[in-house]
């Protein structure tokens, strides 16, 4: 199952992407399997898994971890954001 993951704010900077194509293995149908999954590449990735209030879009719809992720998807990491 491919996916086109995004990585937005400062997701993007740590991660050193803002977007990749991935072939996911079996097992990861959901956005918190997905997540799981890439944060265990170690390293800045690991944050995936500790980061209070990430959020998540599948194909452009803000959603639960809980959600589905199915092949050709679009899925997007938000990390918490603040203004001022």
């Amino acid at each position: 199952m491919n996916v086109k993951l995004l990585f937005f704010a400062g997701l993007r900077e740590a991660l050193g992407t803002g977007a990749e194509s991935l072939e996911l293995p079996a097992g990861i149908g959901t956005a918190a399997a997905l997540r799981d999954h890439l944060a265990a590449r170690g390293g800045a990735w690991a944050a995936l898994g500790t980061m209070r209030n990430l959020r998540v879009a599948v194909n452009q719809q803000m959603v639960g971890f809980e959600a589905p992720v199915a092949a050709g998807d679009e899925v997007a990491f938000f990390p918490p954001v603040t203004g001022g």
